[in-house]
């Protein structure tokens, strides 16, 4: 096993920051995951993906295995469905173009979302009205106390909005190293609903549109929108869209009249984090080589050798000054290490 020592981990997280790994290594197999989780001589370890959903604030001093198990499979299917398994270190968007390629539908409107398939559950990722435990099956992880392979369906998961339980009581005890997705095989169910998602294939011409069609519509929309993480680092959408009651919402709209909203339940709302951001007058916002992405409110950047507690700081800021103006709390997406 060939364990490295002092490595950047700049190539190995789309925020681009320069933090280093004491040891490091690289898995390929299951069992080299296994070995790696083993050794005993680097007690602490930390698992990195894809990196794109994490925010280094200090160098990591343990042992950091990178998980790159590869791997696309089809293990079932009928007339109308198919059930499809990718392992941990497929890059999400790649993956999605491969189903789309066989015209496996489900996850068109989850292209161009960074990291890879074994964060995928983690997140519950989504994007333009769908979520990934729309599609989801199942997926395998590594019990790190046993060493045994344990398969979780999707209650299992307990899947919430950008959550579950891989983020909460399994987040230091099992490792996904696949996840299995049901996708239509014909008679797609297609979601244009999201208003960007109608516009954009309006303006591509499109009027009966495949999933292929819609896929590309959401890679416009994103490109547009989104910077591009090997060009300025980021990580996506850095905060996640906070939730209040109706009575809060109502009592807001007298100052705000133009806050926008989306009904939850007959009790709650959903608010847009950008909107909050962007209205307190942080949407295009630079301190020294960070900032606050110009398109998007939503994003934090990098925009040269920025340090990941610099971009930290100008998060808690943003959370503060939500909470003075709107007296909303909003709480980051991405996990801060």
């Amino acid at each position: 096993m060939n364990i490295q020592e002092n490595i950047s981990l700049k190539p190995y997280n789309t925020f681009g920051l320069d933090a280093r790994a004491k040891y490091f290594v690289t898995v390929k197999s299951i069992q080299a995951l296994k070995e790696a989780v083993s050794l005993d001589n680097y007690p602490e370890k930390f698992i990195l993906g894809g990196g794109s959903n994490m925010l280094l604030t200090k160098n990591l001093d343990c042992l950091v295995v990178h998980l790159a198990l590869k791997g696309i499979e089809v293990i079932d299917e009928d007339d109308d469905n198919v059930l499809v398994k990718a392992y941990a270190g497929e890059n999400w968007h790649q993956f999605v173009l491969w189903c789309l390629d066989q015209n496996y539908g489900g996850i068109e409107n989850l292209s161009l979302i960074p990291g890879n398939v074994g964060t995928a559950p983690i997140q519950n990722i989504g994007a333009y009205g769908v979520e990934l435990k729309d599609v989801f099956e199942s997926c395998d992880a590594l019990n790190i106390s046993t060493k045994k392979i344990e398969t979780f369906s999707k209650d299992a998961c307990q899947f919430g909005y950008r959550e579950s339980v891989f983020k909460q009581e399994k987040k230091h005890s099992h490792i996904i190293i696949s996840t299995t997705l049901k996708l239509s095989k014909r008679q797609h169910q297609l979601h244009t609903e999201y208003g960007a998602i109608t516009n954009e294939l309006e303006a591509m011409g499109i009027t009966y549109p495949t999933i292929q069609d819609i896929s590309k519509a959401v890679i416009s929309i994103r490109e547009s929108k989104l910077p591009n993480p090997k060009e300025i680092g980021n990580s996506g959408s850095f905060f996640k869209n906070p939730v209040i009651s109706n009575s809060q919402f109502e009592k807001l709209k007298i100052n705000f009249p133009d806050i926008p909203s989306y009904v939850v339940s007959t009790k709650e709302v959903k608010i847009p984090a950008g909107w909050l951001i962007e209205k307190a007058g942080f949407k295009g916002k630079t301190f020294n080589n960070y900032g606050v992405h110009k398109k998007q409110a939503l994003v934090l950047v990098n925009y040269g050798d920025a340090k990941g507690s610099d971009i930290l700081k100008l998060a808690t800021l943003i959370q503060k000054t939500i909470d003075r103006i709107f007296g909303i709390s909003i709480e980051t997406e991405v996990n801060i290490i």
